[in-house]
């Protein structure tokens, strides 16, 4: 009998090591996908797409909500100089409206300048700090950074050119969800749209439909957060505006002649937490078809 209790008594501890063990694995899991950013390459190709812009390389940053990796941010910078892209695009959310910072915002954009041409487009929580905005804006105009409001530019490169098309979030005008597909189609109808190659800037992937009416080549979406929880097969549990299994969620998508390219974000805002959906950065390469 003692013999059979001491025997018990090893195997408990042997288990309760092993749960210990987990728990810890599993913890530190969480905090390295929370804390280390990877880098995805996605390749763009077109037939419409002019020859200058063959392997025209763009950084895509999305919803960083006052995150800093590293002092000064500097993962994120050094990733971008490594990168080196032609350019970089932030696609809202640079602020959290929960605890808005614009020093650290700036300080990212400060820096991000002396890598690439940088352009900006708003998301939600930029919309919800009110006044705040137009320091942000400001600050942002005046480190060198393109500020795009409902308006279309000239990309140009060699002798050719694109045109890079930025919207403003839809909670700048009307913060009902019900009435965000209709803005953002009036916004859109408001621009003058070109023939040739077009990029879109729109914090908001749940429009996909409102893009591809308007034949938008490429649109760089954020907002989503990646679902915030990932599970392997499923893919993301919730986004904001798209509820529970958002459609889109992250990745590339092509429907109707439009491919949208939805980050996963950088930052977290009301769920602290990643789950097997690290802070990503977008390089996108875009090809001649």
């Amino acid at each position: 009998m003692v013999r059979y209790n001491i025997v018990k008594n090893i195997r408990k501890r042997k288990i309760i090591i092993l749960v210990v063990l987990l728990i810890l694995i599993m913890v530190s899991w969480v905090i390295w996908g929370n804390l280390s950013i990877e880098t995805n390459h996605l390749t763009v190709t077109s037939k419409d797409l002019p020859e200058a812009f063959d392997n025209f390389s763009i950084a895509h940053i999305s919803d960083l909500h006052n995150a800093e990796y590293g002092k000064n941010n500097e993962k994120l910078i050094d990733i971008l100089k490594a990168e080196s892209p032609n350019i970089i695009v932030i696609t809202g959310d640079l602020i959290d409206s929960n605890h808005t910072n614009i020093e650290v915002a700036i300080s990212f954009a400060q820096q991000a300048v002396k890598i690439a041409p940088c352009y900006f487009v708003t998301g939600n929580h930029e919309a919800w700090v009110g006044s705040q905005y137009e320091e942000l804006r400001t600050s942002l105009e005046n480190a060198g950074v393109t500020v795009l409001q409902d308006e279309a530019i000239e990309l140009n490169y060699g002798d050719e050119c694109i045109q890079l098309i930025g919207l403003n979030d839809p909670d700048f005008s009307e913060r009902d969800s019900f009435l965000s597909e209709s803005i953002l189609e009036t916004k859109l109808s408001q621009v003058n749209i070109s023939n040739g190659f077009t990029i879109l800037l729109s914090h908001r992937p749940e429009y996909f439909n409102v893009y591809q009416n308007k034949n938008i080549d490429l649109v760089l979406s954020g907002h989503a957060h990646g679902g915030q929880f990932r599970l392997p097969f499923l893919g993301g549990v919730i986004a904001p505006n798209q509820g529970f299994f958002p459609k889109y969620d992250a990745g590339i998508y092509t429907e109707n002649g439009t491919t949208m390219i939805v980050s996963r974000g950088i930052g977290n805002s009301i769920i602290p937490v990643r789950i097997n959906n690290r802070p990503e950065i977008v390089i996108i390469e875009l090809n001649c078809g």
